[in-house]
């Protein structure tokens, strides 16, 4: 083996020399009063050195004969997590001062683990070592989702979270196993060079006969296993509760930095790999982001919980973002890049509200304690109007432009199908405002005799607010940011 390959992996070898960093550093600060405050330091600093060491090695790197591939497009995503992820240090940091457990360390290692596992996954050529960084991913976000292990609904949560993505690894090792017998291989280049012989008809399958069925039952099993990563329905039914049990910071992790990495994963794989099927997954994917899309919302005006609210939407938004795999190339990944990132700031905005009225407020996080917040507490109260209006794709925020983005990036496809969903997917963005607007209107027009009292927020709080602010404001009309997406492709 040439070691020096690793070398190549340059944010990889950031997060786990960060990760280093944050066990040292948690070791030697055990007993002192600063632990909190220079943990978080650190943490963000790493972070921030890993997004900037991404952009400085940016070129497309292949190492240990193509188990590891990296692309631009996989970069600037890689860039685009550790800036969500720095903007969810930031704004956890009140809720680990308040926790009874002081496990400032704990929580930053975690973290980092996570991420890492998300960076190897979208970095993987090969199946197996996708499975293993899915996996690194998965396993310390359980962790954080049972953080606040003397609540009850956060030990629910995590229950549900670690049940259901055990039976999707199940499934999805399964359908790579039928990957496996019809390839013959599990590197993508190899499967996809396989893939396209059968389908010519070139090579014998099973018993001699020319037939993809080993490798549609393969696409379908692994499609259904990350489908249950990104919450997409009908593989949705843990978010809900998970959402509702994880402590706020790690439900905006989850909600935003988890779902990005896995979408983006899911697309390089169904574009590049399973190409040679793309008239099979194309009608499961139109199924599929119809459901999510409308179900989703539906289930979201149903709901009075902010946080299972929430969850809902996530459901709803994951579906958008799938819509731009539909393009079937380089503009539907850029797409689907441009959305999470405007997803990012929009959604870290409401839940960094969410999360300092919840300290506030004894910790209720249903809609009704948001009556008449408008009245005490008018920046909070606006700021989060506007992350609400860029979700639901009110221009000129952000987030119209992310679905017009995704919505003309659908349409390319030029089927009679592709016009279908985006014309469904039209039809559930005015639903969905209809259900945003429900919070804009308990903070604004509902009235109570007794609602939260005026509260000044604490200076992380108002970092994340105006850092999720800018973007909501900016992404839009900055058009050099879409251009760095679009300039780096697939």
């Amino acid at each position: 083996m040439n070691y020096s390959e690793f070398l190549k992996m340059i944010p990889e070898a950031f997060l786990v020399l960060a990760l280093l960093v944050a066990f040292v550093a948690d070791f030697c600060l055990a007993k002192t009063k600063v632990k909190g405050c220079t943990m978080q330091f650190l943490t963000i600093g790493m972070l921030v050195i890993t997004a900037a060491a991404t952009l400085v090695y940016a070129e497309p790197e292949y190492a240990f004969g193509g188990l590891y591939v990296t692309s631009a497009a996989v970069n600037v995503m890689k860039v685009i997590l550790a800036a969500g992820t720095v903007i969810v240090c930031i704004m956890a940091q009140p809720w680990i001062q308040k926790s009874a457990m002081k496990l400032e360390g704990e929580f930053y290692m975690l973290v980092i683990s996570t991420l890492l596992g998300m960076f190897v996954m979208m970095s993987s050529g090969n199946f197996m070592l996708f499975f293993l960084g899915l996996e690194m991913a998965s396993v310390p976000m359980a962790c954080l989702v049972a953080f606040d292990k003397w609540k009850q609904n956060s030990a629910e949560g995590a229950a549900k979270y670690i049940l259901t993505a055990t039976f999707s690894s199940g499934v999805m090792l399964y359908g790579i196993s039928f990957i496996y017998a019809a390839a013959g291989t599990l590197y993508f280049d190899g499967v996809t060079n396989a893939l396209g012989n059968i389908m010519l008809g070139t090579v014998a399958t099973v018993d001699g006969a020319q037939s993809p069925a080993l490798a549609i039952m393969g696409l379908v099993f692994f499609f259904s296993g990350l489908g249950f990563k990104i919450s997409l329905v009908p593989f949705h039914f843990w978010t809900a509760d998970t959402y509702q049990g994880a402590p706020t910071p790690v439900t905006g992790y989850l909600s935003v930095i988890s779902k990005g990495a896995a979408a983006l994963t899911l697309a390089i794989i169904l574009l590049k790999v399973f190409q040679p099927l793309v008239m099979y997954w194309e009608y499961l994917l139109d199924i599929v982001i119809v459901l999510s899309i409308t179900v989703a919302n539906l289930y979201a005006i149903r709901q009075s919980e902010l946080k299972r609210f929430m969850a809902f939407s996530s459901i709803s938004q994951a579906g958008y973002i799938m819509l731009a795999v539909l393009c079937n190339g380089g503009t539907g990944v850029a797409a689907l890049t441009y959305y999470v990132l405007v997803y990012i700031v929009a959604n870290m905005a409401v839940f960094t509200v969410i999360n300092v009225v919840e300290h506030e407020n004894g910790g209720r996080t249903d809609m009704a304690a948001y009556n008449g917040f408008y009245q005490t507490n008018p920046k909070l109260s606006f700021l989060m109007t506007l992350a609400l209006f860029s979700l639901a794709g009110i221009p000129p925020f952000a987030g119209m432009f992310s679905k017009f983005f995704v919505f003309m990036a659908a349409a390319k496809q030029g089927s009679f199908a592709a016009y279908f969903v985006v014309f469904i997917a039209l039809i559930n963005t005015v639903v969905s405002l209809y259900y945003y607007l429900l919070i804009v209107k308990a903070m604004y027009i509902t009235k109570t005799d007794s609602p939260l009292p005026t509260f000044k927020s604490d200076m992380n709080t108002k970092v994340a607010l105006a850092v999720c602010t800018a973007g909501v404001a900016l992404f839009g009309i900055v058009s050099c940011i879409y251009e760095w997406i679009a300039a780096a492709g697939i």
